[in-house]
């Protein structure tokens, strides 16, 4: 048990982006004759001492560089993970296709055909958990805008509202509207949604600034708290570790899923602990319309007393690229697009046949129970490594030559969120269908590209502001010839109340609805 538990650490350690030495902004100092020959035998007896193959070259603090990375890393389990990837062992499974079946009704709710009354409720229990400061949201923003033409993290992108906020101060602004609405309603002093935003190596530095320039968009610096996710080497197509260059590994983030490392050797989750948050919900950065702490949601799986819950979409076709929430072999799990046949995509619901039978699209939106979280050390070393066969520029360890390909020369790994589903038994599991028009809209793609970039997530905004403010009683003028539209606030309305006071107004195109006379 005691070398399980020391196995453990190892692995949690192996990746960490950042060594206690940087953190505390300590300049690394070259290591010792007797520590470098017992890391360069460890990595020969693992086959990979081409990452010691310019190091007499280098300067002392080059040295001192390679050094620290590569005591990061364990180049056995390098090897094993390399080894599983690229020579994935053949199923002895004899059963054929995986069984797949949607989730049973008892598993979901959809608020598209959910009595009112059950959704009040759920927003109620939520918003009294927010209240009681019970609740956290955790951001997965380790994501770069180099696809939106920007060197800035993802989450700094200001997609062309009216008002220019960027993605984070929508999302920032909507967690400060939800503890407003939550201690207004339960009449409590203070509450505190504390946010967590996972970030990478590049994004870190540029994230924590961006945060302190706009003064933590309205909320208290000490309840945000940045944390990075970790790195793993990339590796060619013959398992070797790659190096971007003569004194660095190349790295690269391991993927969503390791955000469950990420909370543990950040100690994000301790700090969860410490506030006794029971509750806790987890998002990606590039979605406009996420409802960040949304009490409906929060509500409706602390009902169900699941221990993971994720929000859904419908699938728009039977077409649409996107994976699927479903039961495979009788557990819950996801399902790409590729891997379900045209007859399987195409069937519909014998109960509802005017809808597809599969049609539970993921949009990496989870709910997590604290006492599910807890567990990570029993499971999160099981998860598997996926595999991105990409273009990864190196430097050749034989002639110190920089080499820039042009097709696919390697693999990086990564793991997803959503491995994690299949260790939990269906009681612990529910999914919940929300309306895409209110909830999911993407960014992903660069301004132009007419699917998910900039332009249609602008529009998604300002069409449901539109739409809110029409519902609340307010006439909008249109400029000539342009469409009507409106951006509300998150400080005003986190999700179309409070709007009352519109009723009977008339409210010019491209307005900004941000009055608040407690803000």
């Amino acid at each position: 048990m005691a070398e399980a538990v020391k196995s453990g650490i190892s692995n949690l350690m192996d990746t960490l982006h950042l060594t206690s030495k940087e953190k505390k902004g300590v300049a690394p100092s070259e290591p010792s004759e007797q520590d470098l020959n017992s890391l360069r035998e460890k990595y020969g007896r693992a086959k990979q001492d081409q990452v010691f193959a310019f190091y007499d070259q280098l300067s002392v603090a080059e040295k001192a560089s390679l050094y620290d990375q590569l005591l990061r890393f364990d180049p056995d389990r390098i090897n094993h993970l390399a080894d599983v990837a690229l020579h994935p062992p053949k199923s002895s499974d004899d059963k054929g296709e995986p069984s797949i079946e949607p989730l049973p009704e008892s598993a979901t709710a959809s608020v598209l055909d959910s009595n009112p009354e059950d959704i009040q409720k759920w927003y109620q229990s939520g918003l009294e958990h927010i209240a009681n400061n019970k609740v956290a949201v955790v951001l997965m923003a380790g994501g770069q805008g180099t696809r939106l033409g920007s060197s800035a993290p993802k989450g700094c992108f200001d997609i062309g509202l009216p008002s220019h906020k960027s993605l984070f101060q929508l999302q920032g602004e909507r967690i400060w509207k939800i503890q407003q609405l939550a201690r207004k309603e339960f009449e409590k002093e203070e509450v505190v949604v504390p946010w967590y935003v996972m970030t990478s190596g590049p994004t870190r530095a540029p994230t924590e600034k961006f945060f302190e320039e706009h003064n933590y968009f309205g909320l208290q610096k000490e309840n945000v708290y940045i944390f990075e996710q970790g790195v793993l080497p990339c590796i060619s197509n013959d398992g070797k570790i790659l190096m971007e260059g003569k004194s660095k590994v190349a790295v690269a983030p391991d993927g969503n899923g390791g955000l469950y490392q990420a909370l543990l050797t950040s100690n994000a989750r301790t700090d969860m602990r410490k506030r006794g948050i029971e509750h806790v919900h987890a998002y990606c950065v590039d979605n406009c319309l996420v409802k960040v702490a949304d009490p409906v949601f929060i509500g409706f799986a602390a009902s169900k007393n699941v221990d993971i819950a994720t929000k859904v979409v419908r699938k728009r076709n039977a077409t649409e690229p996107v994976g699927l929430i479903l039961l495979k072999n009788g557990k819950p799990d996801v399902v790409e697009y590729s891997e379900i046949s045209k007859d399987v995509a195409e069937a519909t619901d014998p109960k509802h046949p005017d809808v597809l039978k599969f049609r539970a699209a993921n949009i990496v939106n989870h709910y997590y129970s604290f006492r599910f979280l807890e567990t990570i050390e029993d499971w999160s070393q099981k998860l598997p490594h996926h595999v991105a066969r990409k273009k990864i520029p190196h430097v050749d360890t034989q002639s110190g030559e920089t080499i820039k390909p042009e097709k696919p020369n390697g693999i990086k790994l990564e793991q997803f969120v959503f491995d994690v589903f299949p260790f939990l038994s269906l009681e612990q599991f529910a999914s919940f269908e929300v309306d895409r028009k209110d909830e999911f809209s993407p960014l992903k793609n660069a301004r132009g590209t007419g699917e998910d970039d900039p332009d249609t997530s602008r529009k998604d905004i300002l069409d449901q502001g539109t739409q809110w403010v029409k519902a609340a009683g307010a006439t909008v003028i249109s400029d000539s010839g342009t469409e009507a539209e409106v951006e509300v606030s998150p400080l005003i309305s986190y999700g179309r109340e409070g709007l009352q006071y519109l009723k009977g107004r008339e409210i010019k195109s491209t307005a900004v609805i941000e009055k608040d006379p407690e803000r």
